[in-house]
């Protein structure tokens, strides 16, 4: 497989190219400015992202990932008007949360391929100056034919500052002013004159249904102020086999927090699954809401359990007052009386759900076996304007009854908590 290098070039061929966005760490996003001669769009609908999700005529289009694949951004070159003269494709950092660089984006990769030829790689440099965007590829008119050539530059302004320098208008309308009670609306005129174009909205719209990756991550923006928001996080599981589900196959969801006060950011990333080494980092356990706590939506923690199912089905937790939550670990434990099947087996995952038109599915992919606890996913508040949704999935050691810990940072410490069997009579 052909990876260019920074500044490096390839001949393309006249056909359909994807260019598949994939990432390590922190969440990047895909777009593409159409660009004349001139450095410049031709006006803001050259901008080709999560809510314009298509320009130049249809001959770009962006997608979103899915099921199908990741992120990724399709271009018709034979299709392009003939005043385009390039298509760059940029990655950048959520706009709602302008704490969010590329320190935290351990790998970018771009992967073009089109129907004909072995796919291209180009592998960012790594970004650690606070970069928030990056131009990452170019395609571009070379004679009559088209070529490929890697960028790998960063840009601190992020998405709206670069695509400003490029031309488009990102800022939001002014609300128009009414007339006072004692002035007189002056007479309409007989022709209206044509309003301005509203300018690209950077505000990301809801996710709908994801599912993600092993190790992948999503972030949904929140109204961190709106009291009427419930983030709700399910357990779901259907027992896998009917043998299983006449046992009971008895899984609990539990939710260990960290609130917002005490929340930190260290050295690693949230979601780093720490070790201990000498017993310098000790786990105690932590805060947590499960089944014989199950806190409360009234008063902090703000966060509840519906209840303990001891049957296939699911376990619901609701999450409210987002600006008081830091981090929120969810974990599953399978009861001794399930036997050694793994979390898979029996058909577990979490579902969480905004209200609000976001709903993250986080499965599992491993087949672990004699393992009592699972940390699923980790639900991330502390960003300015929303949550980050991570796929985890660590496993307790064998037969270790140990409970997972959260630490303030983020970070998670697998068999370090504390034991707690659960008895026929706890509810």
């Amino acid at each position: 497989m052909p990876e260019l290098l920074k500044g490096g070039n390839t001949v393309v061929g006249s056909g359909p190219l994807t260019a598949e966005l994939h990432t390590v760490g922190a969440p990047v996003d895909l777009s593409a400015l159409l660009v004349g001669a001139d450095g410049r769009v031709r006006s803001d609908g050259d901008l080709v992202f999560y809510n314009q999700p298509s320009g130049g005529e249809g001959a770009v289009r962006h997608v979103g990932a899915d099921g199908s694949g990741p992120e990724r951004v399709v271009v018709d070159p034979a299709g392009l008007p003939a005043d385009v003269d390039r298509v760059v494709l940029v990655g950048s950092c959520d706009p709602d949360n302008a704490s969010r660089t590329f320190r935290e984006v351990e790998e970018v990769t771009v992967r073009a391929h089109q129907a004909a030829g072995e796919p291209v790689v180009f592998r960012a440099p790594a970004l650690t100056d606070g970069e928030r965007a990056v131009l990452l590829v170019e395609l571009y008119r070379r004679g009559d034919g088209w070529k490929l050539r890697a960028i790998g530059q960063g840009y601190a302004e992020g998405l709206a500052g670069l695509a400003t320098d490029f031309g488009i208008d990102v800022s939001q309308p002014e609300a128009e002013t009414p007339p006072s009670p004692a002035q007189s609306p002056a007479p309409a005129p007989a022709q209206a004159p044509a309003r301005a174009p509203a300018p690209a909205s950077l505000v990301k719209p809801p996710l709908g249904k994801v599912s993600l990756d092993k190790g992948g991550q999503v972030s949904i923006s929140l109204d961190k102020k709106d009291r009427e928001l419930v983030v709700t996080v399910a357990l779901e599981w259907d027992g896998g086999s009917d043998e299983r589900r006449r046992r009971g196959a008895d899984l609990d969801l539990y939710a260990l927090f960290v609130p917002a006060a005490q929340a930190q950011r260290g050295s690693q990333a949230p979601g780093t699954i720490i070790k201990t080494g000498r017993g310098e980092k000790k786990g105690k356990g932590g805060d947590v809401v499960y089944y014989n706590n199950l806190g409360s939506l009234q008063q902090a923690p703000y966060i509840q359990l519906d209840g303990d199912a001891r049957v296939p089905g699911r376990e619901t937790i609701r999450i409210v007052r987002p600006e008081e939550q830091g981090y929120v670990l969810l974990c599953a434990y399978s009861a001794v009386s399930n036997g050694f099947g793994s979390f898979k087996s029996f058909g577990a995952q979490v579902v969480v759900d905004d209200g609000r038109g976001s709903n993250i599915t986080v499965p599992l992919y491993e087949n672990t076996k004699t393992r009592y606890w699972v940390a699923i996913a980790l639900v991330d508040f502390t960003t300015a304007d929303g949550a980050a949704i991570q796929h985890i999935e660590s496993y307790s050691g064998r037969m270790n009854e140990r409970r997972p810990v959260l630490h303030p940072d983020g970070t998670i410490e697998m068999n370090a908590g504390p034991v707690e069997f659960k008895r026929r009579s706890d509810s």
